[in-house]
């Protein structure tokens, strides 16, 4: 398989280290990333991942990683990144795999992303990322009925550079705090790096306005707690799952970084599970 990766963050580095970790490796790899961290981004390449594929390219713009022809196109690098280089990876008729899914609480970009996908013949692909069940959600969502209640809480240091500073002493915080009640729409917007869950939640069932959302700070959460409730005429269910952050991003959960593993794993090997 040929692989292409926007960005080369924690993220980025995070899943080559597990694809260099569980022995699975590509035929060819391509990076793109900023100009001004190119080289960087090069050195770092053949020192640390050069046995993750055969041959390893790094390029600063979309048309360098269309030239390449990936199979599969990973975004890991923001919401920037899912504007920038998404819609015309997707038009060449690349499928793309969105880890900033938040991004897609702009309205306008989700059309766009939806119209490129359909003019490519391509598929946008949203993993589940830090959360369960989304599976179940999903055919859930297509009944209708839907209501859905998220909740993610985290310790005040992943809220740190985020609206929460402005309602919260952060880092004098003495007990679980509520900061942010509202709709996904809302919560993916103001909190772009710590919300990506609600908007997976949202775009698999009852939408960004339908979904209710609460965010946490929480003192003495050891991790990034993420539970919902989902009340459907056919079926109702809760999940909790408690996520070690990433040792890079307390924003972000580790199994993020194995979910995204398992799109690549599914790609390539006979099982798809």
């Amino acid at each position: 398989m040929r692989l292409g990766l926007i960005g080369f963050g924690n993220i980025a580095t995070t899943l080559l280290g597990l694809m260099r970790q569980t022995g699975l490796s590509v035929e060819d790899l391509t990076v793109l990333t900023l100009p001004e961290f190119a080289d960087e981004t090069r050195t770092r390449l053949g020192a640390d991942f050069a046995d993750v594929a055969k041959d390893c390219g790094v390029v600063t713009g979309a048309e360098g990683l269309l030239s390449a022809q990936p199979d599969l196109v990973i975004e890991c690098a923001g919401h920037a990144a899912v504007t920038a280089h998404v819609p015309p990876v997707l038009r060449a008729g690349m499928d793309v795999v969105i880890v900033s899914i938040g991004a897609l609480a702009d309205a306008a970009l989700e059309s766009s992303v939806r119209n490129a996908a359909a003019e490519g013949g391509a598929r946008l692909i949203l993993p589940a990322g830090a959360v369960g069940g989304i599976d179940l959600l999903s055919a859930l969502g297509v009944a209708g009925g839907l209501i859905v209640r998220y909740r993610g809480t985290k310790p005040p240091k992943a809220w740190t550079g985020t609206p929460a500073e402005g309602l919260l002493d952060l880092p004098g915080l003495g007990e679980r705090t509520v900061f942010f009640t509202g709709n996904a729409r809302q919560a993916a917007t103001d909190y772009p790096k710590n919300a990506n869950v609600a908007a997976t939640l949202a775009l698999a069932g009852a939408g960004f306005e339908e979904t209710q959302v609460e965010l946490v700070a929480d003192p003495e959460a050891t991790g990034n707690s993420h539970e919902y409730s989902v009340e459907s005429p056919l079926a109702r269910y809760s999940i909790r799952i408690e996520n070690q952050a990433s040792a890079g991003n307390a924003k972000t959960s580790v199994t993020t970084v194995w979910s995204v593993l398992r799109e690549i794993r599914n790609r390539i090997g006979p099982v798809a599970v």
